[in-house]
């Protein structure tokens, strides 16, 4: 029995192959280019594209149970659909699918709405799937460290409604006990839906006091201009994806990510252990630099 892993080689799907492995699973990954995969030891790799329907076709071939997870990219949705029906060609009825929380809401931002599509075709389509509704990865302030160190001010619009931040090691893990909890059933197990998120929702400004207080010194928030905000993406990726970035932290503004009633401690029980806190997050940035 064989697990395939999709979106293998990026920030949770190479998390999820790493816990898999942790529990002796069977896992296949899905990777462009087999020689950048650096995968430990035991991982099968399948050489293949997303949009690339024969070798989707023979990666999914003794499949049991499927992790779909879709990069965002203007096609995201084309993807997922090509790989859902092979699914359903091949006889698989197990899936595990990273979507993102708030899909339902946030419905004029692109790849929201491309993954609540998705959602909608798992169901319609009577997969035996757990969709995986993460919030905010706080391991995104990656991209933002040298500006808050380098000068003072914490620079992501994410406004005052609160995003629960999750790090993308718990997602990765919560997936990985997910797909075990699939794969190991001796029938398919119900549809499910699960919030994916931190211990602490945050805003802004809670964010640039975090950074104060363990860089030892004053950082600001830089506030919600989310127009700058595009502009600043556009020097380094695509204006499509620079303006989609831009209609989420708008939605940021207007309502946050706000965890639903228990799902902290569903998420805690389930990884018996407390979840990754950002503060712990800017710690170990701050340890490493």
């Amino acid at each position: 029995m064989t697990i395939l892993v999709t979106g293998a080689t990026g920030t949770v799907g190479r998390q999820v192959v790493e816990q898999l492995v942790k529990r002796d699973a069977d896992v296949r990954a899905l990777v462009r280019d087999p020689a950048k995969a650096g995968f430990p030891a035991g991982v099968n790799v399948a050489k293949g594209d997303m949009l690339d329907v024969d070798s989707l076709r023979s990666a999914l071939s003794g499949v049991s149970t499927l992790f779909l997870l879709n990069a965002v990219v203007p096609d995201e949705f084309t993807q997922a659909l090509i790989a859902l029906n092979l699914a359903r060609e091949a006889g698989i009825e197990r899936i595990v699918y990273l979507s993102v929380i708030h899909s339902d809401r946030y419905v004029n931002v692109p790849h929201f709405a491309g993954k609540f599509g998705v959602e909608r075709m798992i169901e319609q389509m009577d997969f035996k799937a757990t969709i995986l509704r993460p919030a905010y990865f706080l391991n995104n302030d990656l991209t933002v460290k040298d500006v808050v160190t380098g000068y003072g001010v914490y620079p992501m619009p994410i406004g005052s409604k609160g995003l629960a931040m999750i790090d993308a090691r718990d997602i990765g893990e919560i997936a990985a006990i997910e797909l075990i909890r699939r794969e190991s059933s001796a029938t398919p197990l119900p549809p499910d839906r699960i919030n994916l998120v931190g211990p602490d929702t945050l805003t802004g400004a809670k964010a640039a006091a975090i950074w104060s207080e363990v860089l030892g010194r004053p950082i600001a928030y830089g506030g919600d201009d989310t127009a700058g905000f595009e502009k600043n993406l556009r020097q380094f990726m695509p204006s499509w994806m620079a303006f989609d970035m831009r209609l989420m932290s708008e939605r940021f503004l207007s309502e946050g990510m706000i965890p639903e009633a228990g799902d902290v401690e569903r998420l805690t029980a389930l990884l018996g252990r407390p979840l990754r806190s950002y503060r712990n997050f800017v710690a170990e940035i701050a340890a490493a630099a």
